[in-house]
């Protein structure tokens, strides 16, 4: 396998890159971003870099900008031992929430990303709402979810197993322990050559540590857990990809304190599959499950066939999606009436130019 190939480069990437390759440039992906400066890999070796002029100019918001596991077209300065990203090659896939915060700005986690590790921690209660939500995300983005539940040496596995089943929706639950190694080695077949799989989850959960031990080195700070309650705590300051020598790239990403999906509305639907199988049977097609009559979904509830905290759960990120939905019209809105301006004060200054 090529150096280029171990990081998910192919065929079709081949392709797609034809035409800067052409210009001179040369294929490179993304491995960490701070502050608007790159760390690219291109196979033999990593860049320091960033983002043309260009392409902050053209950008509409953060999500056009280079993302950790982006494609991209780099220019090298040899001399000053730099780069400079001329173009953004077509995502595959993304990870996207909306930024934290009072904004309205879709963020972009990852790229490119063929699978996701969700990562929580077994020192605390299992929080199936919150992973709810994640395999949302997952499922929105079109890339296979995994459920791993760390610290099994922490905890009895078999009630947060069998607790995280009954909301995976079909998507596989390990129980694993970074620390010793337990379990891990079932995560093995899914970092086959070339594959790239993200490791999202909250702080404290052991992400960094899960990392450096499928990687088979520290490469990433860890943490020891509080001393007042054995609780894990924050490693990860910056996502970050990296290449596993065994086959594989893995990308991790520090623990979210806020996570709402940015366009869930697929995603919601694939976790409470459930729930949209039974909302064939409600007398309204536009039915919301929430105060219209006739509701299947709300008489499953009534007889335990769907619990009150999930069904509690769904309706949470439905509003969600429906509040995100709105801010977003109103920025669309706002950035309509913003470039009408630009264009007008353009045709006026031409105009005068022209009077002239």
């Amino acid at each position: 396998m090529s150096l280029l190939a171990s990081l998910g480069w192919n065929d079709a990437l081949e392709d797609a890159f034809a035409s800067h390759r052409a210009a001179g440039l040369i294929p490179g992906r993304v491995s960490l971003e701070h502050n608007h400066v790159y760390r690219v890999l291109t196979g033999e070796r990593e860049w320091l870099a960033e983002a043309a002029g260009r392409i902050k100019y053209q950008a509409t918001g953060r999500h056009e900008l280079p993302a950790v596991g982006d494609w991209v077209a780099l220019r090298l300065d040899v001399r000053h031992e730099r780069g400079t990203i001329q173009a953004i090659l077509p995502r595959r896939t993304w990870f996207s929430r909306k930024a934290a915060g009072r904004g309205t700005e879709e963020q972009v986690i990852a790229a490119n990303v063929d699978g996701v590790f969700i990562v929580f921690g077994l020192d605390a209660p299992i929080k199936e709402r919150a992973i709810e939500r994640y395999l949302a995300l997952a499922r929105r983005s079109r890339v296979r979810p995994v459920v791993v539940l760390n610290k099994a040496d922490l905890a009895d596995t078999g009630p947060a197993v069998a607790a995280v089943i009954a909301v995976a929706g079909g998507a596989a639950v390990h129980a694993v322990s970074a620390a010793t190694g337990a379990g891990v080695d079932e995560l093995e077949g899914y970092l086959q050559p070339g594959a790239t799989l993200a490791l999202l989850g909250p702080s404290g959960a052991g992400k960094s540590s899960l990392v450096n031990r499928l990687i088979g080195e520290n490469v990433l700070a860890t943490r020891a857990v509080r001393e007042w309650d054995a609780r894990g705590r924050h490693a990860s300051v910056h996502r970050q990809m990296l290449v596993r020598p065994g086959g594989g790239i893995i990308i991790d990403t520090p623990g979210m304190r806020e996570l709402r999906l940015w366009d869930g509305e697929e995603g919601v639907g694939e976790t409470f599959e459930e729930i949209t199988a039974l909302s064939a049977g409600c007398r309204f097609r536009d039915c919301r499950h929430d105060v219209e009559p006739g509701c299947a979904v709300k008489a499953a509830v009534q007889i335990g066939q769907i619990t009150e905290e999930r069904y509690q759960g769904y309706l949470k990120l439905g509003r969600e999606h429906a509040a995100t939905e709105k801010l977003r019209d109103e920025r669309a809105l706002l950035d309509a009436k913003r470039q009408t301006k630009v264009q007008h004060k353009a045709l006026k200054a031409m105009q005068k130019s022209r009077d002239r």
